[in-house]
């Protein structure tokens, strides 16, 4: 008996598992039969075990609907019989069964209640349409032996599943056999809905599984629809309502949210928003989420979902965190004392600005997202009298936000927002304040550096946003030529010796770094140590440290530590004062390759900065092996690059002596790519000085830079006029990038040996 039993259940498995459901999906007319009319896997497989089919039997199925479990029962029965009383349905479900060949099927468009008598008698009558209530004329077709399965509506929208025979004095014996439960999970609702197929969705529920994350997490990512067409469509197959951020921010209560453990909503993707009259409304972006625990946890009558996208979780769980972190720190800022007349009544008149409103978080992240999208590298927020000016560096360049207009009260609300984000005082509005955050799109994590500066009319930020993404740009990528290349390359495989890589603030000087260290690590040969503020970029195969001056631990202290941990290679993240300057040299001195960055304009002038820095010239000169200058210049826009006439004026800076015959410039058009800038992307300008004998005298004899620049040009030092002119000819930059980067004095060419 238990192995008749194993066999039937292995022979339903083998016919769910033959039968592709996405056959019944794909309907000419999709509003005849919704996905959600074809059962779920599990239901059937309540159904077909209880009605124990036989290969001999002939069965009646009333209630075609899509076809699925009429086309199942044929793979287990002799002959299956079904009755449709919708001819359109009747209509899509033969063409299928054609399709299928399904020869022991017969498809009749008739009124289920009165059966097919002369197709009978059955051994098996499935009822899938509890509309059905009257079976006295099916039961009259039953063979003896036979029995009815019928699907009828229980209490609360339950199924139940019950089943009739005829006892031996013809009356009909009902039985109910269990309760059947038509709920699908995402996955199966995606199937039913034909947007993945049953390969896909497998592979998905694998890796789910694996990295323990919602099947729909990892379909996502595999369709192409937007996000919220995605979660609203989900959110009807699902019979849950959908709402977006905006539409429940204004209805948040923040307070629900301090008592559920953070880890406990985390996991379940729950996020308490109202309690009205003890009925609890949660979100969630997954629609498998159970709300049972939480209904335990809270004591309310009842839970009910709300389905929003990923996006609108996060950015709803911000506001309750961001809300709750404001509210406490109101609670527990100390009184200010000696307050001036004006700076009182200021505070009075903004006595309200402290407080985080719903919208503003939702304004901040707006504007986070959108400096994303754009590649900016700064998010810029200025006040003034009447109005906010909020801008993005995008390639270098500033631009407008326009369609963003908040008012001055706004602003200062907004500014609040991202004071408690980066952990600032929002009390204090008079000192500048720095401090970082993270943010997470696309994902992509972001470093955000932010500083807030007072200004005539209200506090300025600058947001300062470094990709933390792990994609290292390669020293092929950065605008070297080849023998820079080459020679950057040498200087990274000597055996000691300090490296410095100079130039203004935002000029790339840390990629350039980052792009040698790439190799090092795919290298493995030697061991790299790093100290950073920031680390900009994690990387593997490489140990980084961080600075932290609020415990005493700068870079001169990390190198002090490096040179007992058997490093080759050590990079200081910046040079800034006469110690790390004299712990660099020392470094090298011990047989490391040091390497580092320095604020200076050119690769000569690195020098008069080590100086100013009181390190000694023997020292400079002894162990510094190459100074690497750079700036970064707007990329032409390949997409939409043309050729361009060139600018009269910038050539005759260019070329006084004469503009050569085959001269060549190229810029870019505009085009969607760009957003019609006609640029994107940078790309760095190189001036590289290589330190050999007739150099290291100079430094050591301290030569005013004049001469030490004319010196460093006899010895073949690439300017970044050459540079620059290389990537105008090359159609890499636009002319006109030219005088931005070079300063009026370095246009023509340099005239060397002149001392």
């Amino acid at each position: 008996m238990q192995q008749s039993s194993k066999s039937h259940s292995q022979r339903i498995s083998n016919a769910i598992q033959s039968l592709p459901r996405d056959h019944f999906i794909e309907m000419s007319d999709p509003n005849l039969v919704l996905g959600r009319s074809i059962p779920p896997t599990h239901a059937v497989l309540d159904v077909l075990s209880h009605a124990d089919v036989e290969p001999r039997h002939n069965v009646l199925q009333v209630g075609t609907g899509a076809g699925y479990l009429a086309a199942l029962l044929c793979q287990l029965a002799a002959r299956v019989v079904t009755l449709e009383i919708n001819p359109a349905i009747a209509r899509c479900a033969q063409r299928r069964f054609n399709e299928l060949g399904l020869a022991n099927l017969v498809l009749r468009q008739a009124d289920g209640n009165a059966g097919a008598p002369d197709l009978g008698p059955f051994d098996r009558i499935l009822v899938s349409s509890p509309q059905v209530r009257d079976k006295a004329e099916l039961l009259k077709q039953l063979a003896p032996g036979g029995f009815l399965l019928a699907l009828e509506e229980g209490e609360n929208s339950t199924h139940i599943l019950t089943r009739y025979e005829v006892s031996e004095l013809g009356a009909a014996l009902r039985r109910e056999l269990a309760l059947v439960d038509f709920s699908r999970d995402t996955g199966m609702t995606l199937l039913d809905m034909g947007m993945v197929d049953q390969v896909m969705l497998s592979e998905a529920r694998r890796t789910a599984r694996q990295k323990k994350l919602p099947v729909i997490r990892i379909l996502r990512d595999k369709l192409n629809l937007e996000d919220t067409e995605l979660y609203h469509r989900l959110a009807q197959q699902s019979g849950i309502p959908f709402a977006t951020v905006d539409e429940l921010l204004a209805e948040v209560q923040p307070r629900l949210m301090e008592g559920f453990s953070r880890s406990f909503l985390d996991s379940h993707h729950l996020l308490p928003i109202r309690l009205d009259e003890n009925i609890l409304q949660v979100a969630t972006d997954d629609p498998d989420s159970a709300v049972s625990d939480i209904l335990h946890m809270h004591g309310c009558e009842q839970v009910n979902k709300v389905l929003v996208t990923p996006g609108d979780f996060k950015r709803l769980w911000t506001t309750l965190e961001l809300s709750l972190q404001g509210d406490a720190r109101q609670l527990g800022a100390p009184p200010e004392e000696d307050k001036d007349t004006q700076g009182s009544a200021l505070d009075l008149l903004a006595a309200d600005h402290n407080r985080i409103g719903a919208h503003l978080i939702t304004l901040c992240d707006a504007l986070l997202l959108e400096a994303v999208s754009e590649g900016a590298s700064d998010l810029h927020i200025e006040q003034y009298k009447n109005h906010t000016r909020i801008r993005l560096r995008v390639d270098g360049d500033l631009h407008d936000l326009n369609h963003y207009a908040p008012t001055p009260k706004e602003t200062r609300g907004l500014v609040n927002v991202i004071k408690i984000r980066a952990d600032m005082d929002i009390a204090e509005k008079r000192l500048p304040q720095g401090g970082r955050s993270q943010l997470t799109a696309g994902g992509v994590s972001y470093d955000l550096r932010i500083q807030i500066q007072p200004s005539l009319h209200g506090e300025s930020v600058v947001i300062r946003m470094l990709p933390q993404s792990g994609n290292i740009v390669a020293i092929e990528d950065l605008g070297m030529d080849q023998a820079v290349m080459r020679h950057y390359r040498r200087l990274l495989d000597n055996p000691s010796g300090l490296v410095l890589v100079v130039g203004p603030t935002g000029s790339g000087k840390s990629t350039t770094l980052y792009a040698g260290l790439s190799e090092l690590a795919k290298d493995g040969r030697r061991k790299v140590l790093t100290i950073e503020d920031p680390i900009e970029y994690s990387m593997d195969n490489i140990q980084q440290t961080r600075t932290r001056p609020d415990i005493g631990f700068n870079f001169a202290d990390g190198m002090r530590s490096f040179v007992r941990l058997d490093p080759d290679v050590i990079l200081v993240g910046e040079i800034r004062d006469q110690e790390t300057a004299v712990e660099a040299i020392r470094a090298s001195q011990t047989g490391h390759v040091v390497l580092s960055t320095l604020h200076s304009n050119d690769a000569v002038d690195a020098l008069q900065r080590m100086y100013d820095l009181k390190v000694h010239p023997n020292s400079i000169a002894s162990e510094l092996m190459g100074v690497i200058a750079q700036k970064l210049a707007k990329r032409i826009c390949q997409a939409c690059k043309i050729e361009d006439t060139p600018d009269p004026a910038i050539l005759e800076e260019l070329f006084p002596e004469g503009i050569p015959d085959s001269f060549r410039c190229y810029t870019g058009a505009g085009c969607e790519a760009c957003n019609g800038r006609g640029t994107h992307g940078r790309v760095a300008v190189v001036e590289y000085m290589q330190v050999n004998t007739e150099i290291r005298t100079a430094i050591s004899l301290q030569y005013p830079m004049a001469r030490l620049r004319s010196i460093a040009l006899d010895s073949g030092l690439t300017t970044m006029r050459d540079s620059a002119l290389n990537h105008v000819i090359a159609g890499l930059i636009p002319l006109s990038e030219v005088p931005r980067i070079l300063p009026s004095d370095r246009m023509a060419p340099e005239k060397r040996g002149t001392w």
